[in-house]
């Protein structure tokens, strides 16, 4: 062989080279489960000219919705007849019934997650809400009657408990806190009582707050099709463990999924699932301030040597915040150890504080930085009309 033959066939076996590399580098950009999962991507081609081609390759999450869709049941809720009021206060209960009023007993549809063996289960508030009876309905076509352990409107949830011969199937909890923005989720509920539905997506954003949906907010954003029937079902990574559950859709009619839909993390509904069984209601802590945003404008009014923080703008009278020396004007920096950022962070941080427990507050006051000492107190409920009872 020549020497312009054998550069000849260097150059051709180097662009090979180089093309099939790329090849991979894009598979495992753009498709990295086909490196490790299923058959090989070289078997999905023809093993020569006019011959059918291998198994395809499939990549599925049929075994997360198989693990996780048998605990997650049907939630039916008897209510009384609506009033025109509610119906107008209401787009999606405008949509269908516009100026007519129904006269007969409504019967609202939600789901719910069964969470342990004894038969809890965790739902939506607002799917049971103001019922005279409610019913759970599971997939293998068992049906209860359910008792309503107890309600808390402030996160929109609720428990129930059903009974039924063991065994009941049980949902697996996964952990919030090690949910990322791109991760794949699927919704497992009951849209439009067409019975139970698996949707995927991915989550689309973390902690989302200030949406007026519930009194603490610390939302999972996901673009997984959420439709109304599907409040209170399950939201599960991609092995079927529970991350949260589902909430609320954004919809400018009110009706079905525009790819923005909300959860409420595990590890928050789990914490209030806790509380409801043992104690009937969730036990919050309050310091008693009315705050408000710290932004350049108020740095410079009030001549801080900080940036961030909360403003306190009233301190009520013999509150737990007036008791340790907090003054309006005052920023907090600091409560027990966890930086406040925004007001909802101060209210989020201190509503999962125990009441009666010594906490050290940080705050900063002009130019001085001061730490009090602050006994948490009880934090007073909501109705679930959402009016707090002073």
């Amino acid at each position: 062989m020549t020497g312009s033959q054998l550069r000849q066939t260097w150059l051709i076996f180097s662009q090979a080279t180089t093309v099939a590399l790329a090849g991979v580098f894009v598979v495992a950009s753009l498709k990295p489960e086909w490196l490790h999962q299923g058959p090989s991507v070289l078997a999905t081609l023809p093993t020569a000219v006019g011959a059918p081609p291998r198994a395809a390759v499939q990549f599925s999450y049929a075994a997360a919705a198989q693990a996780a869709s048998p605990a997650v049941v049907a939630v039916l809720a008897n209510k009384p007849a609506l009033t025109q009021r509610e119906i107008d206060a209401d787009p999606w209960l405008r949509f269908h019934f516009g100026r007519r009023i129904p006269q007969r007993q409504q019967t609202g549809l939600g789901s719910g997650v069964i969470v342990s063996p004894e038969g809890y289960v965790l739902t939506n508030n607002h799917v049971v809400s103001g019922a005279t009876e409610i019913r759970v309905q599971l997939p293998d076509g068992r049906e209860a009657a359910a008792r309503l352990v107890g309600t808390d409107p402030e996160t929109d949830l609720a428990v129930l408990r059903i009974e039924l011969a063991a065994p009941l199937p049980v949902i697996h909890p996964g952990r919030a806190e090690d949910l990322q923005v791109g991760d794949v989720v699927l919704a497992i509920g009951n849209p439009f009582n067409v019975g139970q539905t698996v949707t995927s997506g991915i989550v689309s954003a973390l902690g989302r707050s200030q949406l007026g949906l519930s009194t603490f907010e610390n939302f999972i954003q996901t673009d997984a099709a959420i439709n109304p029937g599907n409040s209170g079902g399950a939201l599960v990574d991609a092995q079927g463990r529970l991350v949260g559950i589902n909430t609320a859709i954004y919809s400018r009619t009110g009706g079905g999924s525009l790819g923005i839909g909300f959860a409420i993390p595990v590890d928050s509904a789990y914490q209030v699932l806790e509380a409801l069984i043992k104690d009937g209601k969730v036990s919050r802590g309050w310091i008693g301030v009315i705050t408000g945003e710290v932004n350049p404008e108020v740095v410079e009014m009030m001549k801080l040597s900080i940036q961030q923080g909360v403003l306190v703008k009233e301190v009520f009278k013999a509150s737990p915040a007036a008791k340790a020396g907090v003054e309006a004007g005052d920023v907090v920096t600091e409560v027990n150890g966890h930086a406040v950022r925004s007001p909802r962070e101060l209210i989020n941080v201190v509503a999962a504080l125990k009441p009666e427990s010594q906490v050290q507050v940080q705050v900063q006051r002009g130019k001085q930085s001061l730490s009090l000492q602050l006994q948490v107190g009880l934090r007073k409920p909501l109705t679930d009309e959402g009016t707090p009872e002073e």
